[in-house]
């Protein structure tokens, strides 16, 4: 089975969504992890868009990188450049990625604006999961 790793700066929203929608449409083909370079929580915005199509990601909780470093992981998601940057050397052959995502929690000042935010970082990271999983299951 192929583990992926998503990190991003805090491991509250994009690295959130990632693992969430990882995990769910991986069918249980693939272990999904996330982690931050600093631990905040989850952002409530990135699960109550995830609510909407049907994935609860209230369970998930905020790790830091620290909690993963002696892992080996087959893929290494970073998703915003300041994770670039900084993201820790893994052990094993892992592929590192990058997407950079800008930060949902950034924009928008109203709750639907955030919302919208959060709707289109959870759409584009669901199109780029969908296919790194076609790469990695096929």
């Amino acid at each position: 089975m192929k583990s992926v790793l998503f990190i991003c700066v805090y491991n509250s929203a994009r690295s959130q969504l990632a693992e969430g929608l990882a995990r769910y449409l991986g069918k249980g083909r693939i272990e999904a992890y996330s982690a931050g370079l600093h631990e905040t929580g989850v952002n409530p915005y990135a699960i109550e868009v995830m609510k909407e199509i049907g994935i609860d990601i209230s369970s998930q909780r905020s790790k830091s990188v620290q909690e993963y470093i002696d892992g080996e992981f087959d893929y290494v998601i970073t998703l915003c450049s300041e994770a670039e940057g900084t993201c820790p050397v893994f052990p094993g052959n892992a592929v590192v990625m990058h997407w950079p995502l800008r930060d949902p929690n950034t924009m928008g000042e109203t709750r639907e604006q955030k919302l919208e935010a959060f709707r289109l970082a959870r759409d584009d990271i669901f199109k780029r999961i969908n296919e790194l999983l076609k790469d990695i299951l096929d």
